[in-house]
């Protein structure tokens, strides 16, 4: 008779602890409400993979060392793999933002050199400036100046493209 009491009570302790995890679960998936930027913030990202020139220039080869390597060995013109840093420079309304020097990636620093950012700025009309060096010598060969109205919540998104003649301006 004692078993059967204790069943249901058991059962009655289990919902009730369930019920109370659920609730406390429930709380705090939505409270304290978390906001990643206040009301009067706009988001900018500088992401983009580039491949740098090469940092040295091809050399050709003297015919007498030409002629004392093995025959599948031999090349004109001694060209290593190594590329130059790559150097970006972003300032908004003529204050510095970033200023990024990042090396290839690989064994022969022969890959692409990635840049990512990220960092909240103040909603509202800004002008921005971007420049970047991609040579062994640090001459900027990349400009582009850009103004952006962004509202409260906007995410710019800075991008480099080779092909369309350099950065690109997204979102904003």
């Amino acid at each position: 008779m004692a078993e059967l009491y204790i069943k249901p009570v058991r059962i009655a302790i289990q919902i009730a602890v369930c019920l109370l995890f659920i609730t406390i679960l429930g709380y705090f998936s939505t409270y304290p409400r978390y906001h990643q930027l206040s009301e009067h913030e706009a988001v900018l990202k500088l992401s983009f993979s580039h491949s740098g020139q090469l940092k040295f220039k091809c050399q050709p080869i003297d015919p007498s060392d030409l002629s004392k390597l093995q025959p599948n060995m031999r090349k004109i013109m001694d060209c290593p793999r190594e590329l130059a840093l790559v150097r970006v420079e972003i300032d908004m309304d003529q204050k510095v933002l970033y200023r990024v020097i990042t090396s290839p990636l690989g064994l022969q620093k022969d890959g692409l050199a990635t840049v990512y950012r990220s960092t909240s700025i103040p909603a509202g009309f800004h002008h921005f400036s971007a420049r970047m060096s991609d040579s062994a010598d640090g001459v900027i060969h990349y400009v582009k100046d850009v103004d952006i109205d962004l509202q409260p919540g906007q995410v710019l998104l800075i991008d480099f493209v080779t092909g369309s003649g350099g950065f690109v301006f997204s979102g904003g």
